[in-house]
């Protein structure tokens, strides 16, 4: 069967083998470019506002790696510390996730709004992640309740 197909692509004239080729490897060769993937990168590639928060927030901070990640329309940043805490960055360098796994996040990163509704509502608990993306925040406490806040910093989701 094979040598049948090879027969007839074998009288095929050039410019149709060509496009045979093309339309059999092109494909392969689009989802390769577009892939994207992880790259390590060092600090002083992150963006500038990154590397603002790191030394603000973060300062004397051991870094373990600094990790890129392209994707088709998009780039973001990954941050790991030695102590196991992860920080995530858009594209231009704001923060989008802080996870302290083993500590708390800095009071500093978490909105004022937010320190309050805390203290007054769990002041014996300590704030091990927050999130934000386009519709609010996310935060995870050590007592393993989890609290969603809008933009206008109002309790929108409670789970325990």
């Amino acid at each position: 069967m094979l040598n049948r197909i090879w027969e007839k692509f074998k009288q095929l004239s050039i410019m149709k083998k060509i496009l045979i080729v093309l339309a059999l490897v092109l494909p392969f060769g689009v989802a390769a470019a577009f892939a994207g993937g992880d790259k390590v990168i060092s600090k002083g590639q992150l963006p500038a506002q990154a590397q603002s928060f790191l030394n603000e927030h973060f300062a004397g901070a051991k870094i373990s790696y600094v990790k890129q990640d392209t994707d088709f329309l998009d780039r973001a940043y990954e941050v790991m510390l030695a102590d196991g805490t992860k920080i995530e960055f858009s594209n231009k360098g704001n923060w989008e996730e802080v996870d302290c796994r083993y500590t708390e996040v800095p009071a500093a990163v978490i909105p004022a709004p937010i320190v309050k509704f805390l203290s007054e509502n769990h002041p014996d608990a300590r704030v091990l992640k927050i999130e934000r993306d386009r519709r609010g925040y996310e935060v995870k406490l050590s007592n393993r309740i989890e609290l969603g806040f809008n933009n206008d910093f109002e309790l929108v989701d409670f789970d325990n």
